[in-house]
Formats: structure tokens, sequence, C-alpha cells
């Protein structure tokens, strides 16, 4: 779609469904006079093009629901209700191209989430790993074929050698969390807009323990892309927390967390 079709976009007047308003949009800070704004059901007004770019821009972060941006009244914190896909569809007036593009990443993006995937180092087939804090998995075709239980480790993707269930590696040797490497090896950089501090520039979500970077443009927080919880990058708490004795571009009270050298298990059940 061109950039041309994008300004093309405008509410039709007359959809009795949209609740219309002359204030600001709360995306982008425009208000111009001329240009219609809807309502979304979190109370924050829109156009269909600053919708449709917020939107895209959470695909592009691996994020497969939407949040508003918004701050909330009179505060710095941000509004984060989530928008139905069906309401952001038609707020955003999506394109058939737009929608196809939406639902396709949508469904990648979730599947990603929820399922966890390897390639079998023995047969080459798709194996499903259930508990995401156990290493050693097993193969059922494998296991069929040879006779005897196959188990391979999820982090080196060798057959399995030790004792099981590990959290942490097997007995093979030079089988390393290649995310706690990355933890350790990563370069420092400095966020102008928070006093300068400086600070690991990969960290792993405190939540889920995804590999999350910033890229030292704006606040210190950060929603991670995969359990879209908020947290700061500095001291690695919480947002909400963090900001219970600090806030968005100030030093933390708690100081700069050091480099982290285990990686958080997603307790799912807590958080969904």
């Amino acid at each position: 779609m061109t950039e041309q079709q994008h300004e093309e976009k405008r509410y039709d007047p007359n959809d009795t469904t949209l609740k219309f308003v002359t204030r600001q949009d709360d995306i982008t800070g425009d208000d111009d006079p001329e240009t219609r704004r809807a309502e979304m059901s979190c109370g924050h007004a829109v156009t269909p093009q600053s919708l449709t770019g917020w939107c895209r821009s959470l695909l592009d972060q691996g994020q497969h629901k939407f949040l508003c941006p918004a701050l909330k009244d009179d505060t710095v914190q941000r509004c984060n209700a989530e928008w139905p896909y069906v309401e952001v569809r038609r707020l955003a007036v999506l394109t058939q191209e737009e929608q196809s593009h939406f639902e396709e990443t949508m469904a990648v993006l979730a599947a990603a989430e929820y399922c966890e995937h390897k390639t079998c180092p023995g047969c080459q087939t798709f194996v499903e790993r259930a508990d995401i804090t156990n290493l050693c998995a097993i193969c059922t075709i494998c296991t069929a074929e040879m006779g005897r239980t196959y188990q391979f480790c999820w982090q080196c993707m060798r057959e399995w050698k030790g004792p099981g269930p590990r959290s942490d590696r097997c007995d093979n040797p030079g089988c390393t969390n290649p995310d706690i490497e990355k933890l350790a090896k990563c370069r420092n950089i400095t966020l102008p807009e928070v006093n300068n501090v400086s600070c690991p520039s990969m960290r792993a979500c405190p939540t889920c323990g995804n590999l999350v970077e910033h890229d030292t443009t704006g606040c210190k927080n950060i929603i991670c892309n995969r359990c879209r919880v908020e947290f700061c990058f500095v001291c690695l708490k919480v947002t909400q927390t963090c900001l219970q004795t600090s806030s968005y571009f100030i030093d933390c009270s708690a100081g700069v967390a050091p480099r982290q050298t285990s990686i958080p298990i997603w307790n799912r059940s807590e958080n969904h």
C-alpha cells in the first residue's frame, strides 16, 4: 500500500456506529480541525492513519495484541488497554491487503508465543516442548523407530546425556545457554533522555525471559514483545514497581541492575 493511499483514509461521517470527537489524536497529538477523529473503546481518540501506523509498528515489534499507547489523564502511565482486532480493523479502516497482512502476522506471532517447537536432531521432525523448565525433550518418532526412549537436549540439540529433568544444561560438553552468553557479551548503551544512564544493551525480560534490546530513544521502560509486560530496562523491575520511587525519565532509585547470569522462567499461568 502506498503512502498516498494511507493519506486517503477517512471516516464516513454518516457512520453512526462510531463516536466522533474534536479533541486531539491521542497517538500522534495531531489536532487538525479538518481531520475527523473517533473514540476507541478505552476512550482515547484516533484517526485511521494513526491507528493503522501504531498497530503496524506493534506487529513489527513481534506483538500480536494491540495495546493503547496513550497516556492516562494527568499521569505518565500508558493506558495499555487491549483493543480487540475487530475494533482495530474497523477504526483503522483496514484495506483487504492490510487485513491479510495483519491476520497472517498475528497468527504466526500467536503460534510462536504459545508453542515451543524445534526440529529433532535425530529424525528432523518437529517436536513440541510442553515443559519449558525441562531441557530434556522426547521424540516419539525416534523412540518408536529405535525401540528405546530417544531424548535430546533442547539447548545444545544433541542426544541427551546425564540425568534429567534439568533446566540449566545436559552433560554434553559445551552445552551452554546462548542467551546467557549474549547477555554477558552485549555492549553497554547510554540512554540520553534518562540522564545518560548506562546499562547493558540487551536484557532478559524479568517476566518471561525473552531477550529484548533498547534502541536508546525515549524513556527507560520497554514492553516485552512476548509477554507484553512493561518493565524498566535499567533496574529490571516491572514498570509499576519502578515508578513507585522513580519516573520514566530519571535514574532508578535502585540503581542499574547488573548483567543477568540466568534466564527467568515464564510461569504463564500467572500472566494469562
